[in-house]
């Protein structure tokens, strides 16, 4: 028999410290989104499979959890990705023309956890721009990650670019089933060449040699002029490589500090993606700290098939890369019933202090706030001095 307290693998409690960082960083990517005019939407956790499905392929659907819903009947689940619901509210609760900005933050579940160390049940945050199809749009995505990054001391940022248009064309008219597609996405994103070169014998020899030139395209600004000497010159694939250009140049001239790199191969969630795609890295991090780009079919399934683009992030995850200083300053002050100690407790917690009063018989205990005040009696009143 298991013990009661014990919780499932990849699912933990948040106690008080990590709590009110992930909360500091909540508000402080909300506020960034704010500033670029993005409307708050909470959506609910669950909802019928087909709508949380829609147009995310079959990685999100082996993600989710699903259950029967009681009332109807009908299959639901339990959101892995907010970004599909999202694209519901954007095609049926407003359905506004022109552009749309919206940003949300909630939890997700997973069935299975994304690394060794990952969370299965991340609170992820995220902000979408509905109802443009130029790269302006691209480009405020990007800037809005790394504003958000900035404002919770994110520094030292290296931020790749890739664009789902390129394999796409290299793969059009390749006659292959699913399953042999598959894999050859797999080889692409493990940088596998003899996998990916037996996988392609049969391939059309554009399509074969784009294909195995993409594992080595990967690195700085220089990789764009490679890819366009090596892959073939078809149309899709040079106006994807003249927008990653036009990205890139216009990034580097806002954020100097970040290093902008480019992984053509780069295809995690290719079933997703449309256009360009990019991921923001911190210095001597592995994973990704936020993932977006163009996924421009999302709203297809609601009969609003409309230019979208937008990014999230795991705040559980980048906590562990921000400033975690454990305690919060704070006043101590005694327990009593005289109406001055009371209203001097009140004004200054109207006025944002954090004031924690000590009741009887518990002057030495320790806890997450650090009390480097103390509300104390001085000629009759209540001032706060250092400790």
């Amino acid at each position: 028999m298991s013990s009661a307290w014990l919780l499932p693998e990849h699912i933990a409690d948040v106690l008080p410290s990590e709590a009110r960082r992930i909360e500091e960083l909540r508000r402080a990517l909300l506020d960034a989104a704010r500033g670029y005019g993005y409307e708050l939407v909470m959506p609910p956790l669950l909802e019928y499979l087909e709508s949380l499905l829609s147009g995310t392929g079959r990685e999100l659907d082996l993600r989710t959890f699903k259950l029967v819903d009681q009332l109807s009947g009908r299959t639901m689940g339990v959101r892995a990705d907010a970004t599909p619901q999202v694209a519901r509210i954007d095609a049926h609760l407003l359905n506004r023309r022109g552009v749309t900005r919206l940003c949300y933050c909630g939890p997700v579940l997973h069935t299975r956890p994304s690394g060794l160390h990952a969370t299965r049940e991340p609170l992820q945050f995220g902000a979408e721009i509905y109802g443009h199809a130029g790269l302006e749009a691209d480009l405020e995505a990007q800037e809005l990650a790394l504003e958000g990054l900035h404002r919770i001391g994110m520094a030292r940022l290296t931020l790749d670019m890739a664009d789902a248009r390129i394999v796409r064309d290299l793969l059009a008219g390749v006659a292959v089933d699913a399953a042999v597609l598959d894999q050859v996405y797999a080889c692409l994103a493990s940088k596998d060449a003899a996998c990916l070169d037996d996988l392609t014998r049969g391939f059309p020899r554009d399509s074969r040699q784009g294909l195995l030139a993409l594992i080595h395209l990967y690195g700085g600004a220089e990789v764009l002029d490679d890819a366009g000497k090596v892959l073939p010159a078809h149309a899709g694939i040079t106006a994807a490589l003249s927008d990653l250009r036009w990205l890139a140049e216009h990034l580097g001239r806002a954020h100097p500090e970040v290093r902008i790199g480019f992984d053509l191969a780069d295809l995690s969630g290719y079933a997703y993606y449309s256009g360009t795609r990019f991921a923001v890295y911190a210095e001597g991090g592995a994973d990704s700290l936020v993932r977006g780009g163009r996924y421009d079919e999302v709203g297809a399934v609601f009969g609003r098939n409309r230019p979208a683009v937008g990014f999230s992030t795991d705040l559980k995850e980048l906590v562990r890369w921000t400033r975690v200083d454990g305690t919060r300053a704070a006043i101590r002050a005694p327990w009593g019933e005289a109406p001055a100690l009371r209203e001097a407790i009140r004004r200054l917690r109207e006025q944002g202090q954090t004031v924690v009063c000590v009741l009887p018989g518990h002057e030495h205990e320790v806890q997450e706030f650090d009390c480097d005040r103390e509300l104390t009696q001085v000629t009759g009143q209540w001032v706060v001095k250092a400790l």
